[in-house]
């Protein structure tokens, strides 16, 4: 069974970082690419980033793009999601998702 565990949100100013974490299990991590996506409230799931399956090549939404950086460690079956500068419009569940499974999801407040 495919697992996704996304950990690391919370509350934060703005100007502020965050890390997030997913734990992948259940497939073998290290032959797909992986995204990260979000929800803010009221508003529909929006792609946010994307790796390869090596972690070589990676892409951003225009909205995060030199704010956010994804990476993954495959030894470990993790993805990662290193914010800073969140700004308040960051507010939002995030996701990490495999091709169309995606876990519970973390929420990241950011405090204006």
């Amino acid at each position: 069974e495919v697992q996704l565990v996304e950990s690391g949100g919370g509350l934060v100013q703005s100007g502020g970082s965050l890390r997030l974490s997913c734990a992948a299990s259940g497939f073998t991590f290290s032959r797909y690419d992986m995204r990260w996506l979000r929800q803010a409230p009221g508003k529909g799931l929006e792609w946010v980033s994307i790796i390869n399956s090596d972690g070589s090549s990676t892409n951003y939404a225009a909205s995060v793009k030199g704010r956010f950086t994804i990476s993954r460690d495959n030894a470990k079956n993790t993805l990662y999601l290193q914010m800073n500068s969140l700004e308040f419009e960051d507010t939002a569940v995030y996701y990490c998702a495999y091709r169309n499974v995606r876990g519970q999801g973390t929420q990241v407040t950011v405090s204006s």
